[in-house]
């Protein structure tokens, strides 16, 4: 059980280092940029993540998370219980769905505005400004995942 929650926790702390460069600067240099050219980078991004090694982490997670409780409520004890416990329920929430229910939408919305350079130009500030918030939100809660996780693997 151990090695399951240190891979688990290495993969979601990839995961917390992806988030990181998007709130830390990716994000700050889109912005600085014209509208039109920062939406149309941000677009690229968005296209390009769903064939990425990181869409195949981002959402094996999800499984693994499962995966994990279950092994926690029948075969762990104690602290590192409560932790795999955690670290799952705040992926799940603070990543997943955050994920799905905030940035995946602003990102449909934003490609689909794709040439309307009115629309871009007056959603664009908004949209990275609340895009950038819940990637904090994503950013903090995979690195809490993989503390979490990490931390029941050395406890176990």
């Amino acid at each position: 059980m151990e090695w399951i929650l240190m891979i688990a926790g290495l993969a979601v702390a990839l995961v917390a280092g992806v988030f990181l460069g998007f709130s830390d600067f990716i994000m700050r240099g889109l912005a600085q940029a014209p509208a039109s050219q920062g939406a149309a980078g941000m677009v690229g991004l968005n296209r390009t993540v769903y064939r990425s090694v990181f869409m195949v982490l981002l959402l094996g997670l999800v499984p693994v998370s499962g995966a994990l409780s279950l092994l926690a409520v029948w075969q762990l004890q104690g602290a590192a219980k409560v932790l795999t416990l955690v670290g799952a329920a705040v992926y799940l929430v603070g990543v997943f769905a955050v994920t799905g229910v905030g940035n995946v939408p602003m990102n449909k919305r934003l490609d689909a505005m794709d040439g309307q350079t009115r629309e871009v130009a007056d959603y664009w500030p908004r949209y990275a400004q609340r895009w950038t918030l819940l990637n904090h939100a994503r950013t903090f809660s995979s690195g809490l995942a993989a503390i979490c996780w990490l931390v029941a693997a050395l406890t176990n």
